[in-house]
């Protein structure tokens, strides 16, 4: 399903943008696989999180492997993704429980990125995001902030942007991702669809939204059964009808 590497086409930054509990973190964790990619992890999140983020330096400026930049504004940054992405392809995935103001105000910033998106049922991720985050709000659940992201990204670039259903990727993987690096102009490496379980330092300072991925090896459906639903608990009933039209709207674009 994948293009011949010698027609892949050239590509500089691929975002993908998740809602909480899309899976997103396992398919960052493939990208790593890869290694022929630079893989950043939720720099935005990280940044509004912590006030800063440490990025992949630039070889250029005579980065090394393993060496970073820190910035502390979202201009800076989608600044030196861009910069990264002229020295190869970058991959980097947000989560969307946040609107980034930043990416609105300032849309020729990503005008020049390939933007995926990826989603899953909400009544299952809005309870795994409340098994996280007992507190979390409405607006937390991500889905309405993808589809107003989806809608920017269309009009920055011109095109429909790439969407993954998260429930056929855990179904069958290997069509899946073959179909995503045709769209995005990457070669497809089934090799990557496989990998060591493990801790990984990106993952260190918000790591408690990423013990699944910890404890992977591969794309897998899910076994574990909430005991708070959106069947039985009215707030989480409440969240789940106020982004169901939201993710309607996205998965109806999914590969």
């Amino acid at each position: 399903m994948g293009p011949a590497a010698d027609c892949v086409v050239h590509v500089t930054v691929i975002a993908m943008w998740a809602h909480p509990r899309a899976v997103s973190t396992a398919f960052l964790r493939m990208m790593i696989e890869r290694g022929d990619v630079t893989v950043v992890h939720e720099p935005l999140v990280l940044l509004t999180d912590h006030g800063e983020v440490a990025l992949p330096a630039l070889a250029a400026g005579g980065g090394a492997d393993g060496a970073t930049t820190t910035v502390r504004d979202p201009g800076a940054l989608l600044d030196h993704l861009a910069a990264l992405g002229e020295e190869g392809p970058v991959f980097f995935k947000d989560t969307l429980e946040y609107s980034y103001r930043h990416l609105f105000d300032h849309p020729e910033q990503i005008a020049g990125f390939v933007h995926t998106f990826i989603v899953r049922d909400p009544a299952r991720a809005i309870a795994s995001h409340h098994a996280v985050k007992p507190e979390m709000a409405c607006r937390e659940a991500g889905y309405e902030h993808q589809w107003a992201l989806f809608e920017l990204a269309r009009r920055a670039t011109g095109v429909d942007p790439v969407v993954v259903s998260a429930e056929r990727l855990l179904a069958e993987p290997a069509a899946v991702v073959a179909a995503y690096c045709a769209q995005v102009g990457l070669p497809h490496r089934p090799e990557a669809l496989s990998w060591k379980p493990g801790e990984r330092a990106e993952w260190e300072q918000n790591r408690r939204w990423h013990l699944d991925a910890i404890a992977s090896s591969s794309f897998r459906l899910p076994d574990r059964e909430y005991t708070v639903t959106v069947e039985n608990d009215a707030r989480l009933r409440s969240y789940y009808e106020h982004h169901l039209p939201y993710y309607e709207r996205l998965v109806a674009h999914a590969l």
